[in-house]
């Protein structure tokens, strides 16, 4: 006997996971919210609190490999229809595409992903009369998938163009191809640890990168790993530790963080022995940053404040971390290309000089100042600085030197400032290499 054109939502083993995937895709993708809001915290997805921890895991897998291989996924979809898909109609969007990723990428069985999707649609009252061409769509391309790609580019397809186009003028088109293909896979996690790099290592089943981080491919919550009840370390990307290092030796100086929530270089400079003041806007990523600094046992000052209106000091030194469009950070986040566009870094632009003005207020003469963004855009960095140094003759760079840290070599461009790229540090294991993108200068006031 067929079954209905809608049923009520299925109690089937993994449909919940599959559901709590697709309702985050189509957060993304047709409401502009992030993934991390949709994940983790206040906001995230009431359904992930109802499901095991590896189910949630599973979640975060099919919306990670759905986004990022959502232009793939959409060529082979498409590819299977007559006509493009009803504009009433997201959740039969989502299903495909979760359906698709579970199909083409993952190493689900072909048959559960396709009888999922279909009850994805079956308990949504707008899409249910479409899980026929559902079951359809995703049968084929069970069986052509491969076909369907064998004359399409997935660096291409899987990648915005106007990115890739701007990264071919700043880094040329090879090294642009390189970021986009580093975008595709799931990254390791980074941690920053307080003591004992190697020991660590060991112990968590990772290796040292050359910068003193520790890698690891985590089984299971981060929160079940050793060593994090008693706040031995914090994530924190290779990359996204290297801008307070460049501030060298900070114990028992006054110490500004701008911008500082989550908190990862809060806790370094913290660890590292100085007086730090972390200042945010968001009282809300402040107390998480408290949460950590009493997790690690390390202490700080938090001020909720807008920055450009922060008033204090003169402060040793200035760590200024700012708001950026983050197109540095998609291997972990995703979601970024399919919700920003090249009016964002028009907008962000001005506030990065606002904040380096005030930045730069806030030292005392011979101070030192580290700005850094999580972006790949010139804009956002090097035109940054240059903008700077023009306007305010107080300060002058102070170049950042190859054999500084271990482990820079080839990051330091020839103004001597630091500059990784995603496709940086290969590894023969495709998900133990590369870092995020990040762009760090070294000023000093005068």
């Amino acid at each position: 006997m067929p079954r209905p054109a809608y049923s009520p939502p299925s109690q089937a083993p993994g449909f919940a996971a599959r559901r709590v995937a697709a309702e985050i895709v189509e957060g993304v993708l047709h409401r502009g919210r992030s993934l991390d809001e949709q994940l983790d915290g206040a906001t995230a997805n009431q359904g992930l609190g109802l499901l095991s921890d590896r189910d949630r895991a599973l979640v975060r897998r099919i919306v990670g490999t759905t986004l990022r291989r959502l232009g793939t996924l959409r060529h082979l979809v498409t590819s299977c229809l007559d006509r493009g898909l009803p504009a009433e109609a997201a959740r039969l969007e989502s299903a495909l595409l979760v359906g698709a990723a579970q199909i083409h990428v993952l190493d689900i069985p072909d048959h559960a992903a396709v009888d999922l999707s279909v009850r994805l649609v079956q308990a949504d009252r707008r899409s249910a009369r479409y899980a026929g061409l559902v079951n359809a769509v995703l049968r084929r391309i069970a069986r052509s998938g491969a076909e369907l790609m064998a004359d399409r580019d997935p660096v291409t397809l899987d990648t915005p163009a106007w990115l890739l186009d701007r990264w071919s003028r700043s880094y040329g088109a090879e090294t642009a191809r390189a970021i986009a293909a580093a975008h595709a896979g799931e990254p390791a996690l980074d941690l920053t640890v307080k003591s004992d790099p190697e020991a660590w290592a060991a112990r968590l089943r990772g290796k040292v990168l050359p910068t003193g981080s520790v890698r690891l491919v985590p089984h299971g919550p981060v929160s079940g790993l050793p060593g994090y009840a008693e706040g031995e370390w914090w994530v924190q990307d290779a990359a996204a530790a290297l801008p307070a290092r460049l501030l060298g030796p900070v114990a028992g100086l006054a110490v500004a963080d701008l911008c500082a929530a989550p908190g990862g270089k809060t806790l370094q400079l913290a660890a590292a022995g100085a007086r730090v003041t972390a200042i945010d806007r968001s009282e809300p990523r402040l107390a998480r940053l408290r949460e950590n600094l009493a997790r690690v046992g390390l202490a700080a000052e938090t001020v909720a404040a807008d920055v450009t209106e922060f008033r204090a000091g003169p402060f040793d030194a200035v760590l200024l971390d700012a708001p950026c469009s983050s197109t540095g950070t998609m291997r972990r986040h995703p979601d970024i290309p399919w919700r920003k566009t090249e009016a964002d870094l028009v907008a962000l632009a001005g506030l990065q000089a606002a904040l380096l003005d005030r930045a730069v207020d806030l030292l005392r003469d011979g101070g030192t100042l580290v700005y850094c963004t999580c972006s790949l855009e010139p804009e956002e960095g090097e035109q940054q600085i240059a903008a700077l140094l023009d306007r305010d003759p107080r300060v002058v760079r102070r170049p950042v030197s190859d054999d500084e840290i271990p482990g820079l070599a080839g990051l330091v461009g020839p103004a001597g400032e630091l500059r990784t790229l995603p496709a940086a540090w290969p590894d023969p294991e495709p998900r133990m290499g590369g870092l995020d993108g990040f762009f760090a200068a070294r000023l000093v006031r005068r």
